[in-house]
C-alpha cells in the first residue's frame, strides 16, 4: 500500500468509534400541564429500553381529553434526551401535548389551522413541550440543530413542537 492508501485507511473510523455505546443510562422527567401528573425514570440502560418506564411515560403522555394512551415512539425520548444534552440541562420537561386520539386531533384541527389533520401526535411520534427556565427560541434552535425530526415554533402559545418524523421546521 502506498502513502495514498495509508492516508485513506487512517481517515476511516476505528471499529470502536463506529459502534454506538451500549453502556450508561438515559433519564427523563416530565410534568403534564393538563393533568398535573409527574413522571420520571431511566428509560434506557446499557443498550436496552426499559419497558416499564416507557409504559409509565406513555400513560403520562396520554390524550387527557379521551383518557387514551398509546405507545410513544422510543425515538421521541431519544430526541428529548439529546435535546437536554445539547442544552446542558436535566430539568423537567413540561408537556402540553403528547399522544392525541384521532377524535381529539380532529376536534383541535377544526378549531385551529395550526393542527395537522394527519398529525404525528396520533402516531405517538410528537410532543409539544416547554422547559421552565429555557427560552422558547433557545429550545427551538437546539431542537433544529439536532436535525432529528420536525420542529414547530409556537411562541404565542408557549411551546415548541418536536417529532421524530422527517426533518423540517415551521
Amino acid at each position: 500500500m502506498g502513502l495514498g492508501g495509508a492516508a485513506m485507511v487512517s481517515m476511516l473510523p476505528s471499529k470502536a468509534m463506529a459502534s454506538r455505546s451500549t453502556k450508561g443510562s438515559r433519564y427523563l422527567s416530565f410534568y403534564n400541564r393538563h393533568t398535573g401528573e409527574r413522571g420520571d425514570g431511566t428509560y434506557w440502560k446499557d443498550g436496552h429500553y426499559q419497558s416499564s418506564t416507557l409504559s409509565q411515560f406513555s400513560h403520562l403522555l396520554r390524550d387527557h381529553r379521551q383518557n387514551l394512551a398509546a405507545p410513544m415512539d422510543k425515538r421521541l425520548f431519544d430526541l428529548l434526551f439529546n435535546l437536554q444534552q445539547t442544552l446542558s440541562i436535566s430539568e423537567e420537561i413540561h408537556v402540553i401535548s403528547g399522544y392525541r386520539s384521532p377524535k381529539t386531533n380532529a376536534m383541535l384541527a377544526g378549531k385551529s389551522n395550526g393542527v395537522a389533520k394527519k398529525s404525528y401526535h396520533m402516531r405517538g411520534m410528537a410532543m409539544d413541550i416547554a422547559i421552565p427556565g429555557v427560552n422558547l427560541q433557545t429550545l427551538r434552535e437546539a431542537a433544529l440543530s439536532l436535525k432529528l425530526g420536525g420542529v414547530g415554533y409556537y411562541p404565542k402559545s408557549g411551546f415548541v413542537h418536536i417529532d421524530c418524523g422527517p426533518v423540517r421546521s415551521w
